[in-house]
Formats: C-alpha cells, sequence, structure tokens
C-alpha cells in the first residue's frame, strides 16, 4: 500500500530505509501523548484547570486531523520534497511558539504552537506513509507510530523535570532528523488538476467541527456536531460531482472503505483514551508518582507497537470482516475493563490490548482501505483514511480526561 506516487518515487529516487520511514513518521506521536503526565504541571504553570489544558491535545488532534488529507494532496501535486519542507517549516514554527510562551505565557499561544506542529508533523508522516510499500513497511510505520506513542509518557515527564513542559510539547521536532534521507528518496508530483478550494474548505469544516467537539459544553458541542453532519453531507455531494477532487468520488461510494475508516477511528478513540485514563488509575491503584507510571506505561504500549510489525503482514492474509469484526471486538474488551475495574492488572490488560488493536488496525485497516478504491484514487484516499484514525487523537484524550 502506498501513494500513487512510491513507484515513480522508487525510479526516480533512492530506496528509504525503513528505520528512517519510523523516525519520520513516529515522533508525531509525542504531540499525542507525551503531555499524558504533565497536565497538571502545564496548568498550574498558564493558570488554567486541567480541563482547559486539555484543549493542548485537542489542538493537536485538530492539527493532524486537517492536516493529513491536505498533506496527501500536496504530496501528489507538489511532490515530496516540497512536501516535507514546508511540513518542516510548519513544525518549527509551531515549537518556536511553543517555546515563545516563555516570556508571554499564555494558553492560547500554546495551542496555535501544538497546532502549527501537528499541521507540519502529519505531513512528516504521510510522506512516510507514501513511501511504505507493502505489509512490512507499513508494519513498521505503524508499529512506529504506536512505539512513540508509548515511550512518550515517560519522555515527556523527563523532559519537563529537566527542561520545563515547553520542551516536552516541542518533542515532534525529532522527526526532522529523518527529513534528509527521506528527501533523497522522495516521490515527484503525479497529480495535476483543479485545486477544488470548496472542497478543501468543506473537508476543513467538517473536520475542525468534529475536532472541536468534545471540548465544547453541550449546546455548543451539538452545534459543533450539526455543522459536522451538515458540511459532512455536502462535501460527500461535492465529491460526486468533483470526483477529482480533494475527496476522490470513489470515497462515498465504498462501503468497504467508509468502514475500515470508522473502524479505525474507533480503534483510535479506545486507545488515546485509555493512554489518559490510565495513569491517574493506576495511581490510585498503586501509589506510583510520574515517574513510576511513566515507566509502568512503556511496557503495554511498547509491547502493542512491536506486535503490529508481526501482526500487520500477518493480517494480510485474513478476510475483510474478521478483521473488521475481531479488532472493535478486542477494543471494547479494552473499554470494559478500563472502566469496570481498579486493578493493576486489569489496566495494564487494557493498555496492552488498546494499543495492539489500533497500531495494528491502522496498518491493516489501511491496506484494505487503499485496496477499497481505484488505483489513482489511492493516495489522496489513505490520506483520508489516516484523517480518521488521528481525529481518534482529538476525541479520546478529551474524553478520558472529562470521565477520570
Amino acid at each position: 500500500m502506498s501513494l500513487p506516487a512510491t513507484a515513480a518515487g522508487r525510479t526516480r529516487g533512492r530506496p528509504v530505509a525503513l528505520g528512517w520511514l519510523a523516525l519520520l513518521a513516529g515522533p508525531l506521536s509525542f504531540g499525542i501523548t507525551a503531555p499524558a503526565l504533565v497536565l497538571d504541571d502545564i496548568a498550574a504553570a498558564l493558570g488554567t484547570s486541567a480541563g482547559s489544558t486539555a484543549t493542548l491535545v485537542t489542538a493537536f488532534g485538530w492539527g493532524i486531523a486537517v492536516g493529513s488529507p491536505l498533506a496527501g494532496r500536496a504530496l501528489a501535486r507538489h511532490g515530496g520534497r516540497t512536501t516535507l519542507a514546508f511540513s518542516s517549516a510548519l513544525v518549527v514554527t509551531g515549537a518556536l511558539l511553543v517555546l515563545a510562551s516563555t516570556a508571554l505565557p499564555h494558553l492560547v499561544l500554546v495551542l496555535a504552537g501544538c497546532a502549527l506542529q501537528a499541521l507540519g508533523g502529519v505531513g512528516l508522516t504521510v510522506t512516510a506513509i507514501g513511501m511504505a510499500v507493502g505489509p512490512t513497511a507499513m508494519g513498521t510505520v505503524s508499529g512506529a507510530l504506536a512505539s512513540f506513542g508509548a515511550v512518550a509518557p515517560l519522555v515527556g515527564s523527563q523532559v519537563a523535570d529537566a527542561l520545563g513542559w515547553r520542551a516536552a510539547l516541542v518533542l515532534p521536532l525529532l522527526a526532522l532528523l529523518a527529513v534528509p534521507a527521506a528527501a533523497r528518496g522522495a516521490q515527484p508530483p503525479v497529480a495535476s488538476g483543479p485545486r477544488d478550494a470548496s472542497g478543501v474548505a468543506l473537508l476543513v469544516l467538517t473536520v475542525s467541527a468534529l475536532a472541536v467537539l468534545t471540548a465544547l459544553p453541550v449546546v455548543w458541542a451539538a452545534a459543533a456536531a450539526a455543522v459536522a453532519l451538515g458540511s459532512g453531507l455536502l462535501l460527500a455531494r461535492h465529491a460526486r460531482r468533483h470526483p477529482t477532487g480533494v475527496v476522490p468520488g470513489s470515497v462515498p461510494r465504498s462501503v468497504r472503505f467508509l468502514l475500515a475508516s470508522a473502524v479505525a477511528f474507533g480503534l483510535a478513540v479506545v486507545n488515546f483514551a485509555i493512554v489518559y485514563a490510565a495513569p491517574p488509575l493506576l495511581a490510585t491503584a498503586t501509589g506510583w508518582d510520574a515517574d513510576q507510571l511513566g515507566t509502568a506505561l512503556l511496557g503495554p504500549y511498547l509491547a502493542g507497537g512491536l506486535l503490529a510489525l508481526l501482526l500487520v503482514p500477518a493480517t494480510a492474509g485474513l478476510r475483510y470482516r474478521a478483521v473488521v469484526l475481531v479488532l472493535p471486538a478486542l477494543a471494547l474488551i479494552a473499554a470494559a475493563l478500563i472502566a469496570a475495574s481498579g486493578s493493576a492488572v486489569a489496566l495494564f490488560a487494557a493498555m496492552l490490548l488498546g494499543s495492539v488493536t489500533a497500531s495494528t488496525g491502522q496498518g491493516a485497516l489501511g491496506l484494505r482501505a487503499g485496496d477499497a478504491v481505484p488505483a489513482a484514487d489511492r493516495g489522496p484516499a489513505l490520506s483520508l483514511f489516516t484523517l480518521c484514525y488521528l481525529l481518534g487523537a482529538a476525541f479520546g484524550p478529551a474524553i478520558a480526561v472529562a470521565v477520570v
């Protein structure tokens, strides 16, 4: 599975080692899970509540959700090197905004910095996905996202202790280390045609309304849901009339693609909710401090990421129905364990199940989502699939903070 430019990129550039692809994609997870153990510190420094501070993760989730399809379109229209350069600039600009909040401490400045880092970071991740040819490479990218996410709470806590919480929020900068190697194997542009400003506007409006839904009071959340539904329906209609736009016409017609994307979204919601719900529950059950909690989270989440490296290729031979039934069932078991039990053993089991199902689902369902549309639409379709998965990063933490 790859973006359409991959084959051309292989003939015009050098093959990119899997390690570089993992480094290019993985640090995006730092922006999602690194704040898990330092939200209280950030809230105290900025004079806000933990709930308000959790909007940092919502802002990051918005950035990756909006940026995913836009990055896929940029990759197809402008090529890998231009996408890498622009994405890198966004990551750096966002990091500078976060660090600048030292002189002007304000939540809005940090929110803007997190959102820009996410927009750039997802561009790097989508580029890595576009270079991932076959189940093994896709499993490497999926496993990298899960593995970086596994170490992120501990790394974020340690970095915050040593350098301050702002340093913990700019860890996505690490992906820039892989940009030179990725640029040597970057794909050339393969798409042309209309820019589809209307489609882009409808897509951004739909995703933005969905991303902020969980961070709003009930009345405003209902309004956001109505906006998301209305703009989503208009976007589907637009895609049928303009099949070469930002949303290919084959996407809303493919039940297999829509189901795979919906399942991936659900798996991500469960996983990221558990990432933020587990630490306070574990602290209550065990009395562990932040460093001990970060170390404890390493085991199940790192195991989940590593297992994905094996499970994604292994699922290639399974029937579509088996994949879309088994993975959600395991995620529901994980959610039940985290909700119904206060024991450490059950919490660890929930974390492991959540991590395995989400990281495996991203790769396994992504393979099937790419096969569910014509080859010419595969690149932008995969970007939309990635959007659905990463949108779970905006929902999951907000749900966990509100409930736990």
